[in-house]
């Protein structure tokens, strides 16, 4: 055995380190000097391409796209035939939508390594995402037939072939699939959906049955192949399946509602009642279940027997499931629905109690709220759980700015408006036209006068004949003082369409005050009075204001005295009826 030395003795270690890198380094340099020039330029390449890729697949980690296209690029510019290179462009342009230059480098990368069988379902993927199932099916095929079992590849095929509607081959790919993993439901259920395409019931049913006999007991599976023949006109063997299975496994509370449904399609009211409650009884069947049977008997025509059979089960389901949210959400359907609107709030409100976190039950509630007049402060928290709970729904930003800004909380209403429009983003017109309507008022609150006309300006613009802008709008400008004849043209729009209407004959009065209309503006703010129950402090303070400019300065002192002991008077009203004076706002 030939030794070079051995460390030990009295060796200094720092001499020994100092001549094994000597060593090391001629032995290199010697090893360079083996190597050609093209072969050092090559080594050089691909040493560059290395330190490329590398960058590249950490922009890529980042999600820093087009980082990290830059740095592939690059590499591919020292290697253009790297398989994993051109693998890397490919799925970032794939990811991009460039889906042509995407299967050029696919191609590409599949060209360099044909056996890696990743790049083959990249190939795949991207004709899919192209809609192109019938190639994306060739694709998975070929890598089936090259790579053993195919497993892994062989529900994706089936799915191609049923996008490209090339019915038996999906039939003879998920076949193959059952010798793999036996009869499974996701793949009974599929052959089941392409018998019905191909209106082939009968094999439809008999891969029901299978999966059925496969899975004793399990009701889900029942119920599915009941589906499949009642829909198409079997239901007396849909009942007599339910039936079967209810002998077999008596205590199916579900099925109980199937044999419920069916009867009472066959118009047996006796037998389909006593399925209905005893599945009604029994309290291990969800009350989310039981909840939506009962929305399906409250679509039913009203009848007294309607009414009666829905307190009865109302009834049991209280006492079943006394902490279930779903009960108390679809008993406040039946008394909205009865036009009980406090006891359908009640309801509603108790759901929301034991879970606050219902979009359709925080709807229905908000709406009722606004509806019923409930304090805004009490809408206001209903609305703040809205929005916590579901931060992109626009409505309920609307409703939360509309009960602030009630409260007179512009600054916060002004936010919520704005998330409104944000996440709303013009997808539904209607909405986009109340949120401008109320932000504009909240800008005019907030002294933001340009903001608010420019913003009344915008959803004018959307629908010109929306009543709340044109009124508030005119009104805000009489105020102002400025734009009076633009105010006058929106105010008398509103009067001529809605005649009868005190709150735009107030508006059109003030508007022609403004404009020493006096005559005019005493017509239109008498018509104004006589059809309001109850004026409000504003409207009766309006009348003795132009009255003292028609000269009738004792009739429009009596009119102040009456707007002094009511609401939404002007600060001013004391000082004009202590000085008997006319005085501008």
């Amino acid at each position: 055995m030939v030794k070079f030395f051995s460390i030990g003795g009295n060796f200094p270690g720092a001499v020994f380190l100092i001549i094994w890198w000597t060593l090391v380094t001629v032995v290199n340099v010697d090893a360079q000097h083996r190597l050609s020039k093209k072969e050092r330029k090559l080594q050089d390449r691909e040493a560059k391409a290395d330190r490329m890729f590398v960058e590249g697949q950490r922009f890529l980690m980042l999600e820093e796209y087009d980082k990290a296209y830059f740095y592939f690029g690059k590499a591919l510019e020292y290697k253009p035939d790297a398989g994993a290179i051109n693998f890397k462009i490919a799925e970032i342009l794939s990811r991009a939508k460039q889906y042509d230059e995407a299967l050029k480098y696919g191609q590409k990368a599949i060209d360099a390594d044909p056996e890696n069988k990743y790049y083959h379902l990249l190939k795949a993927v991207i004709y899919s995402r192209q809609k192109k199932p019938k190639l994306a099916a060739e694709v998975l095929n070929s890598l089936m037939e090259t790579s053993g079992d195919g497993r892994e590849f062989i529900l994706e095929l089936a799915s191609m072939y049923i996008s490209s509607q090339e019915y038996d081959k999906a039939l003879e790919t998920l076949d193959k699939a059952e010798e793999y993993y036996g009869v499974v439901a996701q793949l009974s259920l599929q052959k089941q959906k392409i018998y019905l395409q191909k209106n082939d019931l009968e094999k439809a049913v008999a891969e029901g049955e299978r999966l059925i006999e496969a899975h004793p007991g399990y009701s889900e599976y029942v119920l599915a192949l009941v589906e499949v023949l009642f829909n198409n006109g079997k239901t007396d063997r849909a009942l007599d399946l339910v039936l079967q299975n209810l002998e077999a496994y008596p205590d199916q509370s579900d099925l109980q509602l199937a044999a419920y449904s069916l009867y009472a399609s066959k118009n047996d009211q006796p037998t389909a009642l006593s399925y209905l409650f005893e599945a009604f009884s029994d309290p291990d069947l969800s009350a989310t279940v039981k909840a939506g049977a009962y929305r399906d008997i409250l679509r039913e025509m009203k009848t007294p027997e309607r009414d009666s059979l829905l307190n009865r089960l109302g009834r049991m389901m209280e006492e079943l499931h006394p902490e279930q949210e779903a009960v108390y959400a679809v008993l406040g359907d039946k008394e909205l629905l009865l036009k009980n609107k406090d006891a359908a709030l009640a309801h509603y409100r108790r759901s929301l109690q034991i879970q606050p976190a219902d979009e359709g039950v925080l709807q229905s509630t908000i709406s009722l709220m606004f509806e019923l007049g409930t304090a805004f402060s009490e809408i206001e928290e209903m609305t703040e759980t809205a929005v916590e709970e579901f931060p992109e729904k626009a409505e309920f930003w609307f409703y939360d700015g509309t009960s602030k800004l009630a409260q007179k909380k512009y600054e916060k209403a002004e936010k919520s408006f704005l998330n409104a429009l944000e996440f709303n983003k013009g997808v539904n017109r209607k909405l986009d036209i109340l949120v401008g309507s109320q932000l504009g008022d909240t800008y005019h609150s907030l002294n933001k006068k340009e903001a608010a006309y420019e913003t009344y300006e915008k959803f004018l613009a959307l629908n010109p004949d929306n009543a709340h802008i044109l009124n508030n709008y005119a009104y805000f400008l009489s105020l102002d003082k400025i734009n009076l004849d633009k105010a006058k043209s929106m105010s008398e729009k509103l009067v001529r369409k809605f005649p009868d209407n005190s709150t735009y004959l107030d508006t059109h009065a003030w508007v022609l005050f403004q404009l020493k209309d006096y005559k005019n503006a005493l017509l239109f703010m008498k018509q104004a009075l006589e059809n309001q129950t109850e004026p409000s402090g504003v409207m009766y303070e309006h009348y003795g204001d132009i009255l003292y400019k028609l000269g009738e300065k004792k009739e429009a002192l009596n009119y102040w005295k009456k707007a002094e002991s009511l609401d939404q008077a002007s600060e001013l009203l004391d000082k004009k009826i202590k000085n008997k004076q006319y005085y501008e706002e």
